[in-house]
């Protein structure tokens, strides 16, 4: 089973960024945290205690991804693009059987070895070439 986990917004400043989506939406800052091996800082943001509106956006968080360094992957996608959606999750029961599923599909898998998310969760992302120019992560329950 496939669920939407959560929304990767390529952002300059977290801490700028941040206030947006808490001001205007409500979202909770749930964690901010340093993923060293793609060079990011991500702060991610939830409805916990409700949006601003008083709807529910369900269990879907939003994730801020801010460079480190210019040769970060974000960076030259902002110098490409500037900021906005970067990419999208989704969170699955089995990421191994997942992937040979999507492999077997004909779609291009940028990290042959999954990596440790911010949560702990082993994540991988797919090649936006084979997925209609979106790029998507994957991520384990």
């Amino acid at each position: 089973m496939m669920r939407l986990d959560h929304i990767g917004i390529a952002v300059k400043s977290i801490e700028k960024s941040g206030k947006l989506w808490e001001g205007l939406f409500g979202l909770k800052l749930e964690k901010i945290a340093k993923v060293e091996h793609r060079k990011v800082k991500v702060a991610v943001f939830s409805a916990k205690g409700g949006s601003a509106s008083g709807e529910d956006i369900g269990d879907v968080k939003i994730e801020l991804v801010e460079p480190m360094s210019k040769d970060s992957p974000v960076s030259k996608f902002l110098e490409k693009r500037g900021e906005g959606l970067h990419h999208i999750c989704f969170e699955v029961e089995n990421l191994e059987s997942t992937l040979k599923e999507l492999k077997n599909k004909g779609v291009k898998i940028i990290d042959k070895t999954p990596k440790s998310g911010i949560f702990a969760k082993k994540v991988t992302f797919l090649h936006p070439k084979t997925t209609g120019s979106v790029l998507i992560e994957i991520c384990e329950k």
